[in-house]
C-alpha cells in the first residue's frame, strides 16, 4: 500500500479517525491501515502518541473476532 506523504500529526489524526470509526465489518482493514501508518512514523516519540489508539484497535479486533468465532460455533449445532 502506497501512503501519501503525511506529517506526524496527520498520521496520528488518521489513526485516531480509524479508531473512532471502526466497525465490526471494517476492523481488520482499519487495523492494517493503522499499522502501516504507525510503521511509517519517524520516531519512537511519534509512535508512543498513537499507542492508546493502536491498543484500542487491537482490543476491538480481538473482541469482535472472539464474538464471530462464538457465533460460528453456535451456528454449527
Amino acid at each position: 500500500m502506497k501512503l501519501p506523504m503525511l506529517s506526524a500529526e496527520d498520521k496520528l489524526a488518521e489513526i485516531r479517525r480509524l479508531y473512532f470509526q471502526a466497525t465490526k465489518q471494517t476492523i481488520q482493514d482499519d487495523l492494517t491501515k493503522a499499522l502501516d501508518l504507525l510503521k511509517s512514523m519517524g520516531s519512537e516519540e511519534e509512535r508512543e502518541r498513537a499507542t492508546v489508539y493502536m491498543e484500542g484497535l487491537a482490543e476491538m479486533y480481538k473482541d469482535w473476532r472472539r464474538t464471530k468465532n462464538r457465533t460460528q460455533k453456535g451456528a454449527g449445532r
